[in-house]
């Protein structure tokens, strides 16, 4: 959800977290970017909150047809009604009396995926209580770090609650937060500068991509999403698996105009959701300059900045560079639950150069504003900069250490994947299993399948993916559940034909590891 505005100042020291009595904001403060915050619904705006995953979800027909690439217009974003009741197994809801056409829309919808978090969060895996209980592979939050934010987070300074905080705040945010915010991103971020703290017809955006945007977008804002499709094979010499260029957010603009769209803008994430890319500067600039050439917003999201685990690879925010080429139209999301695995900790940052955009999003802050005893939490946790440089390599250890053994099960499984250096999660190609032939049905129904073994992941046409048989299998959870959910998938794998449910077919030993 669009939220209110939290500013941060742009030069000076940061006012102490222990300190929530807001001062009039500095002067410097008016000259200052948005920061937003918010503690929202499930069906909100990721354009304005990289907050915890939901079920990553999107509309899209389950029934075969002769074409398996789904529709790359706006069109994506309707959901036709056998669509629904294919998904709620023929029960879809008709139209209530007491709702408007926008209201019964929102009711009737349902992602591709819901069904599957449904029944998992009905019969969760726990160690004791239902050991045979669903392993959820499929929702990216990191559960790796609990001991750490255990120990941090019971301290007494946490629980310090002054009494403003309990009372109406500021809707931007804090003060106290705001500059903390900013300095911690112009710290990690590695800004060259401190930071400071209406609808379209369309928006531009590569797929595969997070899929509880088209509901975000959509659903809340009834803004449109065209798509970019991206290759899943490599098409060239300097070309890789969903390789995004220039030239194909180009040819992405010139069919939007054809379809009679106006483009307004272009999503961007980085890394990536779900192909755990990262763009190099050279690229995200190229990028930036396509959308200042053609006078687009470029909403960058950043929420898996800091969860690189590879040494090998560094991660440049958009933050960091020297200049942007059109700073007005550039919009840069952060928030903690991905970088400090707290995925129910609901706090979004919107950062922005647009003054004008700040005071429009300040107009929305009472809606969704964050309470003031999170917001103390979270300055707290971000001042405690000897923790924070504990905490980050550790979690990035433990990424490391899960990513390695998640995906030496898939190559022994003969499973090729991208291997990517960052996020929650490996995007794996199960092409090979879709029999006859992929398609969009077949690879509804491997999920399926996969559910009814209990494990949960998420299928490729839930990212709008163009290509069916590509899956996205979170690994951050302890080793026990993952070998126990890779023990469940292996167990499928080698019995059981995922179309026929006979004897399935050894893999070919050229199968590759990695793709990319």
């Amino acid at each position: 959800m669009l939220t209110g505005a939290l500013a941060a100042v742009r030069q000076g020291a940061p006012t102490p977290a222990t300190t929530p009595n807001d001062s009039p904001v500095s002067h410097l403060a008016h000259r200052s970017a948005s920061l937003c915050t918010t503690n929202a619904p499930s069906a909100s705006s990721s354009l304005s909150r990289p907050l915890s995953e939901a079920p990553a979800t999107q509309a899209a027909s389950t029934a075969e047809s002769p074409k398996t690439t789904p529709p790359t217009s706006s069109q994506a974003c309707k959901t036709a009604q056998h669509v629904l009741a294919t998904l709620r197994l023929g029960e879809t809801p008709g139209c209530s009396a007491y709702l408007s056409k926008r209201g019964n829309s929102i009711r009737q919808h349902q992602g591709i995926l819901q069904e599957g978090y449904t029944q998992y969060h009905a019969d969760r895996h726990h160690d004791t209580d239902n050991p045979d209980g669903i392993i959820n592979m499929g929702t990216s939050e990191n559960k790796l770090c609990y001991d750490l934010l255990h120990k941090r987070l019971t301290q007494p300074d946490m629980l310090d609650i002054d009494p403003s905080l309990l009372q109406y705040p500021d809707w931007k945010g804090h003060k106290f937060l705001r500059e903390e915010v900013a300095s911690f991103l112009s710290h990690y971020c590695a800004s060259q500068n401190p930071l400071k703290a209406d609808n379209v017809n369309a928006i531009l955006i590569p797929t595969p991509f997070y899929g509880v945007i088209t509901e975000d977008v959509h659903l809340y804002s009834e803004v449109k999403l065209f798509h970019v499709p991206l290759d899943c094979e490599a098409t060239g010499k300097d070309s890789r698996p969903f390789h995004l260029t220039v030239a194909k957010l180009e040819e992405g603009l010139r069919r939007a105009k054809q379809e009679g769209l106006i483009i307004r803008a272009v999503i961007l994430v980085n890394p990536h959701n779900p192909l755990a890319e990262i763009y190099t500067p050279k690229e995200m600039i190229a990028f930036l300059e396509f959308a200042k050439r053609h006078e687009l917003h470029a909403i960058v999201d950043e929420v898996y900045m800091l969860t690189v685990f590879d040494e090998s690879a560094t991660f440049h925010s958009v933050l960091s560079m020297d200049s942007l080429p059109d700073p007005q139209r550039t919009h840069v999301m952060w928030g903690i639950s991905k970088d400090f695995a707290m995925a129910g900790l609901r706090v979004g940052i919107l950062y922005t150069e647009n003054r004008d955009l700040v005071e429009a999003l300040d107009q929305l802050g009472s809606f969704h504003g964050v309470p003031g005893p999170t917001q103390h939490q979270v300055a707290r946790l971000l001042q405690d900069r000897d923790w924070v440089n504990e905490f980050l390599p550790e979690n990035r250890r433990r990424l490391k250490t899960a990513h390695n053994y998640l995906t030496g099960e898939l190559q022994s499984m003969g499973v090729p994947y991208l291997h990517r250096p960052a996020a929650f999660y490996v995007w794996a190609d199960l092409r090979k299993v879709l029999r006859p032939k992929p398609s969009f049905a077949e690879e509804l129904s491997l999920w399926r399948r996969f559910l009814r073994h209990k494990v949960v992941v998420s299928c490729g046409q839930a990212f709008s993916c163009s290509t069916p048989g590509w899956f996205r299998i979170v690994f951050t959870d302890q080793q026990q559940h993952l070998q126990l959910g890779q023990f469940r998938v292996c167990t499928y794998w080698g019995k059981h034909d995922p179309r026929t449910g006979q004897r399935g077919e050894q893999e070919d030993g050229n199968t590759r590891s990695q793709v990319g």
